[in-house]
């Protein structure tokens, strides 16, 4: 078994609760889908949103979906002028029987501007 790290960013189209948390639950989802991702292979999520989304902790997502073993951490993300708006970002730190060559990083949404070369 090996310990390996995800990264992954959506953007949201408002600051609400329900906005936060839907996309969250997309980003998560599409993670654990594209990386064959059970929640038991889960150590820790760190997530980050920028300054402009602050209705919900992301985290919450996390819970609702089932991912309830694992630390999960939230952050305020550098405000960097000129940087990607209501954006949540997201780094899993897993167990997988696979090496970090062979995860797949998930940018979505607004997001994709922020790893083109993995978004797709």
């Amino acid at each position: 078994m090996s310990v390996v790290c995800i990264r992954g960013a959506i953007t949201a189209n408002e600051n609400s609760k329900e906005e936060i948390l839907n996309k969250t639950e997309m980003l998560l989802k599409a993670i654990n889908e594209a990386n064959n991702i059970n929640d038991e292979d889960i150590v820790s999520i760190v997530f980050t949103m920028t300054k402009d989304l602050n209705k919900v902790y992301p985290a919450v997502a996390a819970r609702k979906i089932g991912i309830t073993q694992a630390a999960l951490l939230c952050y305020q993300e550098l405000d960097i002028e000129g940087s990607l708006e209501k954006c949540i970002r997201v780094m899993y730190t897993c167990e997988k029987d696979c090496s970090q060559k062979d995860v797949k990083h998930i940018y979505l949404e607004g997001a994709k501007v922020l790893r083109p070369d993995l978004a797709k």
